[in-house]
């Protein structure tokens, strides 16, 4: 069963690149400050993931692990 990190651990583990994180827990202050999460991969692409998170409705979410800078996936969602 994958372990649940926190985003600092997830960072230490995984530098310097794309992880594709489900279970995502948040800091209570907001909603984009990831507290922890469960890492599923780490073998894919920033294109991958991005192309995941839309397929599963967002529940992938791809964060790349640089501790200076955060980038994060935006996905934009047509209802119509």
């Amino acid at each position: 069963m994958p372990e649940r990190l926190t985003w600092k651990e997830i960072q230490e583990k995984y530098p310097d690149q794309w992880v594709g994180l489900i279970e995502v827990k948040y800091k209570p202050d907001n909603d984009a400050t990831i507290e922890s999460a469960v890492v599923k991969y780490v073998d894919k692409s920033k294109d991958e993931l991005t192309l995941m998170q839309i397929q599963t409705n967002g529940e992938i979410l791809g964060r790349y692990t640089t501790p200076d800078n955060v980038f994060q996936l935006g996905v934009v969602r047509y209802f119509g």
